[in-house]
């Protein structure tokens, strides 16, 4: 088994509460096996100038575990397979000048950390050569081959939170409450958020709508004293036969968003039920911020076991919980893949047995 002198670590894709507690365990884990590591700044895009990758020292890494967002940074300019990138020696072919960059840090293996688009790409880095090893990111919890990811404990504790409070507001006016959560593809932080504060009514992408059957829910709470709703529902949400409302972005990489459902099921309901509905979108706020304990040990114990993998010569992993142990799987398992909420769930059977409505 060949040596392992130095190590690169890089994230990429959305921020998510977690994400610097799995960089400090990884150069702890790296440095006390007399490893060195260097920080690779901005994703793969740090991998483009030989000058842009650093040392990561004890120091660079004290504090950080309580800290959300990423010291390292995750902007992409695009996508490395697609587009040539222009540096200091001309336009080059973006995936091959971060194999040369690589080559030229001497990095013995590339720990990288980001949600389904990272890991993408890692595995495509690892068919041309380079030593990676994979992290799941996401506030999701959509990636499959794991159980739990780091950021999802931590999105579900401010949505059940913000559900707490919104809950007097809505019982003072007697409104119907919707609260938009993040939920692209899969309804994981809507339902367990929604259950976690007491929802009546849970929208999530797996299970079409029909805004009537919400409406039977709202007007039984009003007959038997209630007086209020409280509606939550995942950004990609749709009607039985819809799509999931979009928006239109001002500028970036997408030219159309997901969001918006919340205020387009507000001026449905208000109509059906003649009760005002009011809207929060939660947004970004679900990505910020401490993680929660959970998500802290989630993450550190990542971080440590991708520079086991990385010293043992384990590369084209992620390493993955499964409970109660981390193990490896192949990212060629994971890619191209979106991890949904199961229709036969148990906390889907749990809430419906306790009188959530899931409009279906």
């Amino acid at each position: 088994m060949a040596t392992t002198k130095r190590i690169g670590v890089l994230t990429g894709g959305g921020d998510a509460p977690g994400l610097n507690a799995v960089i400090r365990a990884v150069v702890k884990a790296a440095l006390n096996q007399g490893i060195e590591c260097l920080g690779i700044p901005d994703s793969y895009d740090g991998l483009l100038e030989v000058e842009r990758p650093y040392p990561l020292t004890h120091k660079s890494v004290t504090g950080i575990l309580r800290m959300g967002g990423t010291i390292l940074g995750t902007v992409n300019r695009g996508d490395p397979f697609k587009e040539p990138v222009r540096t200091s020696e001309g336009e080059r072919d973006y995936a091959e000048r971060c194999m040369e960059i690589l080559r030229r840090l001497e990095l013995d293996a590339v720990i990288a950390i980001g949600g389904d688009g990272t890991l993408t790409l890692s595995h495509r880095f690892y068919t041309m050569g380079m030593p990676v090893i994979g992290v799941p990111k996401t506030i999701d919890n959509d990636i499959v081959g794991t159980v739990n990811t780091f950021g999802f404990d931590t999105a579900v504790d401010f949505a059940s939170a913000s559900i707490d409070r919104l809950h007097t507001t809505a019982a003072a006016h007697r409104r119907i409450m919707i609260i938009e959560v993040m939920g692209r593809y899969a309804g994981w932080i809507a339902l367990h958020a929604g259950v976690s504060g007491g929802a009546d009514v849970i929208l999530i992408p797996e299970i079409p709508y029909d805004v009537e059957k919400v409406t039977r829910t709202i007007r039984a709470r009003d007959e038997f004293g209630a007086r209020f709703s409280i509606v939550v529902v995942a950004e990609g949400a749709k009607p039985i036969g819809g799509t999931p409302v979009v928006q239109k972005a001002a500028h970036g990489q997408y030219a159309e968003r997901l969001g918006g459902v919340g205020h387009t099921l507000a001026a449905r309901l208000e109509e059906l039920t003649n009760k005002e509905a009011r809207v929060a979108v939660l947004g970004h706020l679900q990505r910020g911020g401490t993680p929660t304990s959970y998500d802290r040990v989630l993450a550190t114990r990542f971080g440590a076991r991708a520079v086991e993998l990385a010293v043992r010569g384990q590369f084209g992993k992620m390493v993955a919980s499964h409970p109660p142990d981390i193990v490896p799987v192949s990212l060629s398992e994971v890619v191209g893949k979106t991890k949904t909420v199961p229709l036969e769930h148990d906390l889907l059977h749990t809430a419906r047995a306790i009188g959530i409505a899931f409009g279906d």
